[in-house]
């Protein structure tokens, strides 16, 4: 289960929500992070697919994944598209989950991380829709001087 992080404004750039990406939408909203897994391959993939890219097969099972992970990169986000001006800078980064994808999400906080740092997904509940970024979990933050 993800923690919730309440945003007290619409989200700046809502998802595009389509029948089959309905399940993981819903599963964010209760606090689920969720994918495919081929059902032939065993193997998950991110974002949700309905075919696995791994074996082109089309039969795929959504999965839960436990949202933690391993800081891969990240970078500062300065020049943002103007619908994200209300939030820059902000960082962008790439999380290996546990479970064996990647992510792109942004990075919370304003404290140094090193990469290959352990994060957490969790949700971020605007005003009309929600979404996911990563935190770094309490044992790996570093004050800055």
């Amino acid at each position: 289960m993800l923690d919730f992080i309440e945003r007290d404004y619409p989200h700046p750039y809502p998802p595009r929500i389509t029948a089959f990406t309905r399940t993981f939408w819903d599963g964010l909203t209760a606090g689920r992070f969720l994918t495919t897994t081929g059902a032939t391959s065993r193997r998950p993939t991110f974002p949700p697919k309905p075919h696995s890219p791994h074996d082109w097969n089309e039969g795929v099972e959504w999965i839960e994944l436990s949202g933690q992970g391993t800081l891969y990169a990240y970078s500062m986000m300065y020049a943002v598209p103007a619908v994200f001006r209300c939030e820059a800078p902000y960082r962008a980064c790439v999380v290996d989950l546990d479970e064996g994808v990647r992510v792109v999400t942004r990075l919370l906080g304003d404290e140094a991380v090193p990469l290959d740092s352990r994060v957490e997904l969790v949700a971020l509940r605007y005003t009309d829709s929600v979404s996911y970024a990563a935190r770094p979990l309490p044992a790996t933050v570093q004050k800055v001087a």
